[in-house]
């Protein structure tokens, strides 16, 4: 008699339904708010970027990453 008043109740009765679409409704929601806040807040378009010179690094703020590149290019020798 129990497993008869278990199914006679609707999905929304059950906790576990709740989680199981509740996760994925928020993912869809949070993906909404951030579509919204990057098509009202775009990022600027940079028109001239900083690139090394032939003899050597231009810019003193990007010797580490150029530094951390060549270290990975030749395997830490």
């Amino acid at each position: 008699m129990s497993d008869a008043i278990h199914a006679a109740k609707p999905w929304w009765r059950y906790r576990f339904m709740w989680l199981v679409i509740g996760g994925p409704a928020a993912v869809v929601v949070a993906s909404f708010a951030t579509l919204t806040l990057a098509i009202t807040h775009p990022d600027p378009v940079i028109e001239q970027a900083s690139r090394p010179s032939a003899e050597g690094i231009d810019d003193a703020a990007q010797q580490p990453a150029m530094r951390a590149r060549n270290h990975a290019a030749t395997g830490g020798k």
